[in-house]
C-alpha cells in the first residue's frame, strides 16, 4: 500500500499528516494540518472540478487552507472520489457532497472544538455550499462558485444558515461573474460579496486577493487570538 493509501492519523500540534479515511465510494485521501496552539475549530476545504484537473493540491485550495490554519483551525484538504488515492468515480456533486460530509464527521471525532469552516473553490465551492446546511457550518467561504448551466444539477442548494463569503473576479473566464451574482442574490440573506478585477477564474498571481478577503472574514467568526501559528 502506498503512503497516501495508509489510514489517516491525527498529526501532532503544528504538524501535518496524509492518508485515507473510509468513504461511501471507497477511500478518501486527505491531508490534515494542525496549528501549533490549541485548535479553535476545524475546517474542510473542497477542490475544483475533478474532470478538469482539480485536486487538493490546487493553489487556491492551499491558500484557503492556509487562511484557516492562521485562524487557529485544524484543516482538512481532501481529494474527491476518483482523484489521487480516493476511490470511486465522479458523481457531479452528489457523491462529492457525501465525501465532504464524511471528512467533516472524521474531523469532528477528533479531540478539538467542532466549530466548522467549510470552504471551496469553483466546483468545490458548490459542493461545500451543499454540505454547509447538513453539517451546521459556522461559516462558509466560496471562491468562484458555479451555478445552473455550469453543472448538470441546476437547483440552488439550501442557504448555508451561517455567515457566508463569496469571492469572485469580474473577468472570470470560466464561471461568469454575473451568473454567480444573480445566483447569490436569490439567497436571503445574501452572502457577503467581494469582487476583484483581473484575477480570472484561477487567480494566477492573485492569491493575495483571496487572503485579503478571507482572513478578516475568519477573524470575525473567531475573534479571539485570530492568528495562531
Amino acid at each position: 500500500m502506498s503512503a497516501t493509501g495508509k489510514p489517516l492519523d491525527w498529526p501532532a500540534p503544528g504538524g501535518s499528516a496524509r492518508g485515507v479515511i473510509d468513504g461511501a465510494a471507497g477511500a478518501i485521501e486527505c491531508l490534515i494540518a494542525r496549528p501549533k496552539a490549541a485548535e479553535r475549530g476545524v475546517a474542510v476545504v473542497c477542490h475544483p472540478h475533478p474532470l478538469h484537473g482539480g485536486a487538493m493540491s490546487n493553489k487556491v485550495v492551499y491558500t484557503l487552507s492556509s487562511c484557516a490554519l492562521q485562524a487557529g483551525l485544524a484543516v482538512a484538504r481532501f481529494n474527491f472520489r476518483g482523484v489521487g488515492a480516493s476511490g470511486g468515480q465522479h458523481d457531479n456533486t452528489r457523491g462529492e457532497t457525501e465525501d465532504c460530509v464524511r471528512v467533516v464527521d472524521w474531523m469532528r471525532r477528533q479531540e478539538v472544538p467542532d466549530d466548522l469552516l467549510l470552504a471551496g473553490f469553483s466546483f468545490g465551492a458548490y459542493v461545500s455550499l451543499k454540505a454547509a446546511s447538513r453539517t451546521g457550518a459556522r461559516v462558509l467561504v466560496s471562491v468562484a462558485p458555479p451555478f445552473g448551466r455550469y453543472l448538470e444539477i441546476a437547483e440552488d442548494p439550501p442557504h448555508p444558515g451561517c455567515p457566508w463569503l463569496v469571492l469572485h473576479s469580474r473577468d472570470d473566464d470560466i464561471v461568469a461573474y454575473d451568473d454567480t451574482a444573480a445566483a447569490a442574490a436569490r439567497y436571503q440573506p445574501p452572502p457577503q460579496w467581494v469582487a476583484v478585477d483581473g484575477a480570472g477564474h484561477l487567480f494566477h498571481g492573485r492569491l493575495a486577493d483571496v487572503q485579503e478577503a478571507v482572513v478578516p472574514f475568519l477573524q470575525s467568526a473567531w475573534p479571539l487570538d485570530p492568528v495562531q501559528r
